[in-house]
């Protein structure tokens, strides 16, 4: 269950994952697929109906978020009340932060990048500038926090940064990640998916940014993406959720 996005890489990458899920472990699941809150088909109710159309009486929903916030609320909210009225059972899961798994999604997002640039320079002489998009919930921040917080023993330095909405900007990212003079600066950009931010906004914010630092060393990472241990974090995430369910039922 995503938030939703015009660009086609999104529903491209969430096609991976459930494809994924089903080629990895057979049998566990016996129909995998996504759905949006908003922007694009298919909706919430749509993928409820389509797990329904496939035989199912018990749905296991991932909130497919980073981070807690109002649109994940929505779309637990609206995700509860939809299966209320087509009387199935369900299971909500947790979103995919504070899980250690994340840690393994960056460093592979890193590896690809010094591997594409030859760099031979171990992690830890590495420094590594992490891009949230930024939110005004707390809770949004701490998990944030905990990704940038297991990060840290394994780097030079780890520095943050926000594409909107808090503190600092990318532009005053940039400048104190470099201020040190690093042997190489990895830029990862922390989102799921190639949309429209990872697009245009942050590719637009770093050029304007670096036109007043020096990039020298300055490498940009993909985005999280498709990646096999963001298909284990939503399979953590689904047993945790179905140990409490079946444990109360």
């Amino acid at each position: 269950m995503d938030r939703g996005s015009r660009e086609p890489e999104v529903k491209e990458e969430l096609e991976v994952i459930c494809s994924t899920i089903g080629r990895t472990y057979p049998g566990k699941y016996s129909f995998a697929t996504y759905c949006f809150l908003e922007v694009v088909p298919p909706y919430i109710e749509d993928g409820i109906s389509n797990c329904i159309a496939n035989g199912a009486d018990f749905i296991t929903i991932i909130p497919y978020f980073l981070y807690p916030g109002m649109k994940l609320k929505d779309s637990v909210k609206k995700a509860a009340s939809i299966s209320r009225k087509k009387d199935v059972r369900v299971a909500i899961a947790k979103p995919l932060s504070k899980n250690i798994r994340m840690v393994e999604v960056i460093l592979n997002r890193v590896h690809e990048a010094k591997r594409e640039n030859s760099l031979q320079l171990p992690d830890f002489e590495c420094d590594l500038l992490l891009i949230g998009h930024g939110s005004s919930d707390r809770r949004a921040r701490e998990a944030f926090d905990y990704v940038v917080d297991l990060l840290k023993p394994l780097f030079g330095g780890v520095h943050f940064c926000f594409l909107e909405l808090d503190e600092p900007d990318i532009m005053e990212g940039l400048r104190s990640s470099l201020a040190s003079s690093p042997k190489c600066l990895l830029v990862v950009p922390y989102f799921l998916h190639r949309g429209a931010h990872i697009k245009y906004d942050i590719v637009r914010e770093i050029n304007t940014s670096i036109r007043k630092q020096d990039q020298t060393n300055m490498y940009l990472t993909e985005h999280l993406g498709a990646d096999d241990q963001l298909v284990n974090i939503v399979l953590d995430r689904a047993m945790e959720v179905e140990r409490g369910f079946f444990a109360q039922t």
